[in-house]
């Protein structure tokens, strides 16, 4: 439980989170120290993003709330996708039935702004 993986894709950024727990706060930390202990990858891009957010779980969905789940995700990505989630011009998070238990994210930006470089 808790094994974090992230790549850069076209245009943006992927991250997953195998496992589940009902507790939202338990994502920040955990993205949190994936970044600064694993990370290698490009910049903060500026402009705007579309975020979506895909919790997969098996059997029953476990009692979270959505937009608790949101804020720790963003808060946690913010400084490594983009520099602050006002950028977030777009916000997809969905509960839905999978073959295993994984939070995933996938952030694309949106516009021409480049890494590094504020608009």
């Amino acid at each position: 439980m808790g094994k974090v993986r992230a790549r850069e894709t076209e245009g943006g950024f992927e991250l997953v989170v195998d496992g589940l727990t009902t507790q939202a706060k338990y994502y920040k930390p955990l993205i949190y120290e994936f970044f600064r202990k694993e990370w290698r990858g490009a910049q903060p891009a500026w402009g705007d993003h579309e975020v979506e957010i895909d919790m997969d779980y098996v059997g029953d969905p476990p009692w979270l709330d959505l937009d608790n789940l949101a804020k720790a995700i963003l808060d946690s990505i913010k400084g490594h996708v983009f520099h602050d989630d006002s950028q977030v011009s777009r916000l997809l998070v969905q509960r839905r039935a999978g073959e295993r238990e994984r939070i995933t994210v996938r952030a694309t930006r949106v516009g021409p702004a480049e890494a590094g470089t504020r608009p």
